[in-house]
């Protein structure tokens, strides 16, 4: 007789406890056990914890174990229950250990199919049953995760009307749901309480916008409203604010933006010349032509505006990035004056408004929505479709995925649809929302989301004070290494990348879906080498983490004082110069109702959930190997040191950068 013995643990999630009945088979390549009942003298499997031991005695050694098969059953008068177990352990008579990750909810009475975890591609796979098994899965899968088109000219997406449509694998849990809910719910809640989420009124002076922001603020949101209307803090958030992707440098003018060295002289330092600061890579461009030519959105029946400016950006001898010259509108006129520091107050004030109004629309569509979280999910979606669980670029990347499909649903439902947040209430929504996200499609490049190819791309390698790049390119070279040693472990050379089918089919899925099968984009169709796998990897790891964090996580931070980053204007851009004052300015500001949308979206947006994952920490043990598992530790212990340094940096400056501190860089685009 063969006795094994099994362990079953129940994963530490809100309502993750079963009280049915589970059973379960072990198959090995020799044989299987009979159909096993767990009995549980608890009375069921708890969140949490681990089982008792159970024996499954046998006739005789099973041999190498390939897979279990659980199902559970419910008690005479009892409903079927949603267990969520997260591995079972199995000792052989052998005196092996043997793990199978489960992570996933069983909701019905079937029987399920659960592979042994050591990590195998199909050409790995030598029993029948395993490349059975692997057979099923993936038919299971292509049939619950399938592609759909939001918009034509978007991404893929996954087909699904609503979070009960999608997979429970991949559904909130109970905790994030419940949280967010909550989150969205008190926002408005207390700005309607307080009688502005519905007010048409537009602000009759600056302190009436302080009361509104008096509900939630941050050591940066306060800094910012202290300082919004400085010269060094619009240049600044170029660099380190919720969008540092726009700016690159300038080593000659555009010829749509005349700008003479008389012009900006008053405002480079010294007897400098704009010829020689030019040269000197001193002078840097922000470009909007993405929002050349759009409607602008009407809001409570009046029309709205928004701009799409040009602006040089000046390295001071002192290391400051100070705007130096703006052009509201992408063709020269006489009524498309180009503004100076030199102008009157309200004329320069009112100018800076514009770009930053255009940088919402610009950062929100392009930057954030597009860049993190649509192709995170055509990432995640590709990857459920083509990687069984046993492969190991599954186990390396479904964390990276959590919650990802969820929340983008919500984010079409809710902030893109026809009555969204962002539809209803940024300059942009409606018809200009849809064409900038096209325009940003088909701009899109494969190195632009390499971060250290794109810094190089934007000539920023030696910009001081642009800690959005220093912090990135350390994180993407520590994540790099990491994937270089998951990588290198399981693929020991490049033609076991090329005939690794499930590898191809998850590449050429994100080609064809993510990125329309466009080839100028310089997706890859296929991975032809280790180097290439290794890349590709990076890129998608940083883009679901560090990158969203970094695009995200401070959007309240630069734009809950509205000042700082109107989600719209009222009134269009000025013409002649000399004809503004604060009214001007007051009127230009979206009305109440609509800064408090925006308000209280952004704070949504940027809150930090209470089952927030930190980048490397991974509480699913999907790897069982010793290698990969060393390269885990290695890895979080890499990323603690960085954290570390992040935080004694962040001490000393007067706006500290925390978007890339590991410690508060979410696994995944989560929120």
């Amino acid at each position: 007789m063969a006795k094994y013995k099994v362990t079953v643990y129940t994963h530490n999630i809100a309502t993750a406890t079963t009280m049915n009945n589970v059973f379960i088979k072990l198959v090995g390549e020799k044989g299987e056990s009979k159909r096993t009942w767990l009995t549980s003298l608890k009375g069921g499997f708890y969140q949490g914890t681990a089982s008792r031991e159970f024996d499954v005695v046998c006739p005789s050694s099973l041999g190498t174990l390939v897979l279990i098969e659980l199902d559970k059953q419910p008690l005479p008068l009892f409903p079927q229950d949603a267990w969520f177990p997260s591995k079972v352990v199995v000792t052989t008579p052998e005196g092996d250990t043997c793990q199978f990750p489960i992570y996933r909810w069983i909701m019905d009475k079937e029987v399920h199919l659960f592979r042994e975890g050591t990590a195998k591609r199909l050409c790995d796979e030598t029993n029948h049953l395993a490349r059975y098994s692997r057979e099923k899965e993936m038919k299971t899968r292509t049939e619950l995760y399938c592609w759909d088109t939001y918009k034509e000219g978007f991404p893929g997406s996954m087909k699904a009307d609503n979070p009960l449509d999608l997979p429970s694998e991949i559904q909130f849990s109970f905790t994030k749901a419940t949280q967010f809910l909550f989150t969205a719910a008190t926002g408005i809640t207390e700005l309607k309480l307080k009688g502005y989420s519905d007010s048409k009124k537009s602000w009759k002076n600056i302190d009436e916008i302080s009361k509104v922001f008096c509900c939630n603020r941050t050591v940066i949101s306060d800094y910012a409203q202290e300082h919004w209307k400085e010269d060094e803090f619009f240049g600044y958030q170029y660099l380190n604010g919720c969008n540092p992707m726009l700016i690159r440098r300038c080593s000659e003018l555009p010829a749509n933006f005349p700008v003479t060295g008389d012009m900006v002289k008053p405002s480079l330092r010294g007897s400098s010349s704009l010829l020689k600061e030019l040269q000197s890579g001193n002078i840097f461009l922000l470009d909007y032509k993405n929002l050349d030519g759009l409607k602008a959105n009407v809001i409570n029946r009046k029309k709205q505006y928004m701009a799409a400016p040009l602006v040089l950006l000046y390295r001071t001898p002192d290391d400051k990035l100070v705007p130096i010259a703006i052009q509201l509108k992408q063709k020269p006129a006489k009524d498309n004056p180009i503004f100076l520091p030199t102008d009157s107050e309200y004329d320069w004030l009112l100018a800076k408004i514009f770009v930053r109004s255009a940088d919402f629309q610009e950062h929100q569509l392009n930057v954030h929505l597009l860049r993190t979280h649509l192709l995170a999910e055509v990432f995640a979606v590709a990857l459920l479709r083509n990687m069984p669980m046993v492969h190991p670029l599954y186990k390396l990347l479904i964390p990276h995925t959590r919650y990802t499909l969820q929340i983008n649903l919500l984010a079409r439902a809710f902030l893109i649809a026809d009555e969204g947040v962002f539809t209803q209430f940024a300059a942009s929504g409606g018809e200009g929302m849809i064409e900038i996200l096209r325009r940003s499609v088909a701009s899109l490049t494969y190195s632009s989301l390499c971060m250290p190819e794109d810094i190089t791309a934007r000539g920023l390698e030696s910009v001081p004070n642009n800690y959005y790049r220093d912090d990135g390119l350390k994180l993407w070279d520590i994540i790099h290494r990491f994937v270089e040693g998951v990588i290198g472990f399981y693929y020991k050379s490049d033609s076991e990348v090329r005939e690794d089918q499930e590898l191809q089919n998850w590449i050429k899925d994100i080609f064809d879906h993510g990125f329309l099968a466009q080839e100028c984009t310089g997706i890859p169709q296929s991975l032809s080498t280790v180097p290439e796998v290794v890349k590709f990897v990076t890129m998608v790891i940083f883009t679901c983490s560090g990158q969203h964090s970094a695009v995200n996580s401070g959007q309240y931070d630069y734009g809950g004082w509205m000042p700082n980053t109107p989600i719209s204007l009222q009134q269009p851009p000025p013409t002649t110069k000399g004809q503004s004052t604060e009214s001007t300015m007051l009127e230009t500001f979206p009305d109440v109702g609509t800064t408090a949308q925006g308000m209280s979206t952004m704070w949504l947006l940027s809150k930090q959930s209470s089952d927030f994952l930190a980048l490397g920490q991974y509480p699913e043990e999907h790897f069982n190997e010793m290698p990969p598992c060393r390269m885990i530790q290695k890895f979080q212990t890499e990323l603690k040191v960085f954290s570390e340094t992040v935080k004694a940096r962040n001490s000393g400056l007067p706006v500290p950068y925390t978007y890339m501190d590991p410690a508060l860089v979410e696994n995944s685009v989560a929120i």
